[in-house]
């Protein structure tokens, strides 16, 4: 039986040091997040009188590359793990995974196999969309393992002798639905008897990237008012953590219809509306939150982000949230009703092959792949 492992390769400038990943999305559970392992590979030189250092950085850039003027920098690195990979210190105990037993098998006595882990706390990958305008790094939240040569762990190292290759630490659906969301707005008026009503429901809390949403909007006139036009919107919240007055929404699908109105006073209309939100609808809007985006990939809306408790945020995280917004328009004079409801959007969890989760695989080939623009790679057969 043959199974198929795609491992992520890269190499410093020197070609001295080589990062093997098995994959670049790292998935948070919530109660934990799955760790980072992986091989270092170093060239014979580097074996005699150098210390190799591993780090996990995770950098968040909330201003624009080319407002850095006057020594302005709006970037910060944070160190979530880092130790030392070469020579092996001591009190390091690793248990192996199926993959780095296979690497290190392949690849000889230079390999050295690593393992970091992220706190809970650490905030997911996020990018805010840049402007067509735009030039430079993005702002958001991204991830790299870097691994460099220097005499501690707190040495900037050379860049020829530095590798860095990109990562995401990702949340995925869960498995269970929650409860359906419903609400019910009222609205009276000055000097006018009875009410207007609105009822907003939708089909589930839950819905995956490009999935169609079914807002079910039923609306019961008891007043002296007439509703002229409705509206139904999916707006992203924004939160940037670090910032005081970092929240910002934005519509990122939205529908308006005349059908069935005017809704004169006595009379009612119930009836559902259809939103997809995608980025394609969205491309060339500046500050939509996108998941975080690897190189050479295309990427979608940013997910929800879940958290284990509403206090459970970095300062250094980009918390994005959804909602449905349904309005009711009543002209000038009468103004409008609106009423919201919150929802998930995220990514189904992947299948994962079962013969490889089993491990009673014969034989595995690993494609290398590497994180270069001409992303030129060599099958290897691990055995």
């Amino acid at each position: 039986m043959v199974v198929n492992f795609k491992v992520f390769k890269k190499s410093s400038p020197n070609s001295k040091i080589t990062i093997y990943l098995g994959k670049r999305d790292f998935v948070d559970h919530i109660s934990g997040v799955e760790p980072i392992d992986g091989v270092l590979v170093l060239d014979g030189d580097y074996l005699r009188d150098r210390k190799i250092f591993g780090q996990v950085v995770c950098s968040f850039r909330y201003g624009r590359e080319e407002d850095e003027v006057m020594g302005l920098n709006f970037q910060k690195d944070l160190f979530l793990a880092s130790e030392q990979i070469y020579p092996p210190t001591p009190k390091r105990e690793e248990n192996l995974t199926k993959l780095q037993e296979r690497l290190l098998k392949k690849l000889g006595p230079n390999a050295f196999p690593f393992t970091f882990k992220l706190p809970t706390s650490a905030p997911a990958s996020v990018t805010l969309q840049p402007g067509s305008e735009d030039n430079g790094k993005p702002c958001g939240v991204q991830y790299y393992v870097k691994a460099f040569a220097g005499e501690n762990e707190t040495d900037r190292g050379h860049k020829r002798s530095t590798v860095a290759l990109g990562i995401r630490k990702v949340q995925y659906a869960p498995t269970k639905q929650g409860r359906q969301p419903c609400t019910v707005v009222r609205k009276d008026f000055m000097l006018s008897p009875g009410e207007l009503e609105l009822e907003v429901t939708l089909d589930k809390q839950l819905y995956h990237h490009n999935e169609k949403i079914a807002v079910n909007v039923c609306v019961r006139n008891n007043s002296n008012k007439v509703v002229k036009k409705i509206k139904a919107l999916v707006q992203q919240g924004v939160d940037v953590v670090l910032f005081q007055n970092g929240q910002f929404r934005t519509s990122v699908a939205s529908i308006e219809t005349q059908e069935g109105c005017p809704i004169q006073p006595g009379s009612s209309l119930q009836k559902v509306m259809f939103l997809v939100p995608t980025l394609e609808a969205n491309r060339d809007r500046r500050g939509i939150a996108l998941d975080g985006q690897l190189k050479h990939q295309d990427t979608n809306l940013a997910s929800s982000t879940l958290l284990a408790a509403p206090d459970h945020r970095d300062a250094f995280g980009i918390v994005v949230s959804y909602s449905v917004k349904v309005k009711l328009y009543l002209g000038a004079l009468g103004g409008e009703l609106t009423a919201e409801l919150p929802f998930i959007l995220m990514h189904p969890r992947p299948d994962r092959n079962p013969a490889i989760m089993r491990g009673d695989s014969t034989a595995e080939v690993a494609t290398f792949r590497q994180d270069t623009v001409d992303y030129a790679g060599n099958d290897l057969k691990v055995h």
